[in-house]
């Protein structure tokens, strides 16, 4: 089962608040073809993004000089400094990541090597509106999955012709239809099932940042 809003053609939708959805995506077919696939999908994860350091800077010191609530605890050439050393630690953060995605195949079920994100697409960043548009248009949500794992015992032990393999993961408020409409037809050996859950909870039922004001 998965999940279609209505609207397929209008902009990405842009709730207050991101609301991370637990799937349970099955995918299974001729063993040839499973071992291309398996190969094709594994990844980092993460969408390689080129970051607007010099924004992120200018955002955190406007920050620093004017918070939410009471006044400043910083001078402003304070929050100059401060938001320099921050930009600073978040080029490093980027590059490591970056470097370690390369050749990082821990992530079972990595869209962006399904479906990469075009170089231009890249260059505008994470936050940029065209680039969320390209993510709904060709994944069906707007950030990169989340807590991707693969699910233990589900090879097909029955038979050596056949495979199948099954990955948890959650998506921001929507499922990644549009991208499963694109694999079905890059790869048409393969049956697809996903399954939404919307019914586990406790302390372990969303990942990091669950209900975060989008920005």
């Amino acid at each position: 089962m998965t999940i279609f809003p209505a609207g397929e053609g209008q902009a990405p939708p842009a709730p207050p608040y991101t609301d991370w959805l637990r799937h349970r995506l099955t995918i299974s077919g001729p063993a040839e073809a499973m071992a291309r696939f398996r190969a094709a999908a594994a990844g980092s994860g993460l969408i390689p993004w080129v970051l607007d350091l010099g924004r992120m800077e200018e955002d955190w010191r406007l920050q620093l000089l004017a918070p939410r609530e009471g006044e400043p605890a910083i001078s402003p050439s304070g929050a100059r400094i401060l938001s320099r050393r921050l930009r600073d630690a978040a080029a490093a953060n980027h590059q490591a990541a970056l470097a370690r995605a390369a050749t990082d195949r821990s992530c079972p079920f990595d869209l962006h090597r399904l479906v990469p994100l075009p170089p231009a697409i890249l260059a505008l960043g994470p936050d940029d509106a065209e680039a969320r548009r390209w993510l709904w248009a060709h994944w069906g949500t707007t950030r990169a999955l989340r807590h991707v794992r693969a699910l233990p015992g589900m090879e097909d032990a029955r038979s050596t012709r056949t495979d199948r393999m099954a990955v948890e993961f959650w998506s921001a408020d929507w499922s990644p239809w549009r991208a499963l409409l694109r694999l079905r037809r890059d790869w048409p050996p393969l049956v697809w099932d996903l399954r939404p859950d919307y019914q586990r909870g406790g302390e372990d039922a969303a990942p990091a940042g669950r209900g975060r004001r989008r920005r």
